[in-house]
């Protein structure tokens, strides 16, 4: 079974980003769905003949035979006539090994994250990701292993079958990593703290204290540490990354405009905000882990 989220993006032209993802392997024709640009038949008009097309589809059907499965696809939209079929998208895949955690009672999963285009906003992008199979909430590593880039040019699907199983070496020091986080346990100061660099991070000067000159944030960091689920709750420094996580990336948090309104705050749908607000994130529970540890 899968689902299609219709959500608000702020850095795409438009203001829909089409995501699906599902608990199996999807079908080409549950990706074509949400995202077609994975299908484009060719290169935008803006490329020249030095810009390598091969599909992603191509390259995913490439991945497949190496034991890579789509489990997430996501595509941003465009204003520009005639684009919307060559804009960026994401995929994320799990590895054989990694795809059969869930039914091993695992409680994350790895998942190598794809992004690209065909109208030269995107090389081939591999990012190391992970799932959280309590939330479906895709986390994004950052600092653990240096991103793969593969311009359009050359041998583009081997170098990213050859990009991928680099990624998923990196797998086991990100496991020690993450153990390291769940084995270090916060205090309710430590726990705020982490949260208000967090506010920072996605809102920017709003989240600096009034008495400072700045407009509040819309929530408080108390909010953001809340759990959603009785699964979140727990005082390590992984559990609190996760809920402020999925707080700060999925919104929906009731809070205060500058002006007093009562509003809700609106997920990250864009998928470069997305991944960079991750990846921010990701860095900021390293920073407080090594300084703690």
């Amino acid at each position: 079974m899968y689902s299609t989220q219709p959500t608000l993006a702020a850095r795409f032209a438009v203001r829909t980003t089409r995501v699906v993802r599902s608990d199996e392997p999807l079908t080409e024709e549950q990706m074509r769905a949400a995202a077609p640009s994975v299908f484009a038949a060719g290169k935008h008009s803006s490329r020249s003949e030095r810009y390598t097309y091969i599909p992603t589809i191509d390259v995913l059907r490439g991945l497949r035979k190496e034991g890579f499965e789509p489990f997430m696809v996501a595509q941003g939209a465009s204003r520009v006539e005639g684009k919307a079929e060559f804009t960026k998208h994401m995929v994320r895949m799990r590895h054989q090994r990694a795809s059969s955690s869930q039914s091993q009672g695992a409680p994350e999963a790895e998942e190598i994250v794809l992004i690209n285009s065909h109208d030269g906003a995107s090389s081939y992008q591999m990012l190391a990701g992970m799932l959280r199979f309590v939330c479906s909430n895709g986390l994004v590593v950052g600092d653990v292993v240096q991103d793969i880039r593969i311009p359009h040019k050359g041998n583009v699907q081997g170098e990213v079958i050859k990009g991928a199983f680099r990624v998923l070496e990196s797998f086991r020091e990100i496991g020690e990593h993450v153990q390291a986080m769940k084995a270090l346990r916060l205090q309710r100061p430590e726990e705020i703290a982490f949260a208000t660099a967090a506010l920072a991070l996605r809102f920017g000067a709003r989240a600096v204290e009034e008495g400072g000159g700045h407009l509040p944030a819309p929530v408080t960091a108390a909010q953001l540490i809340e759990a959603r689920r009785p699964e979140d709750t727990g005082v390590s420094l992984w559990a609190t990354f996760q809920r402020v996580q999925e707080n700060v990336i999925r919104g929906g948090q009731v809070g205060r405009s500058s002006q007093g309104r009562r509003l809700r705050t609106r997920p990250v749908d864009s998928i470069d905000r997305g991944v960079s607000l991750n990846r921010a994130l990701w860095m900021l529970a390293e920073e407080m882990r090594s300084l703690m540890g």
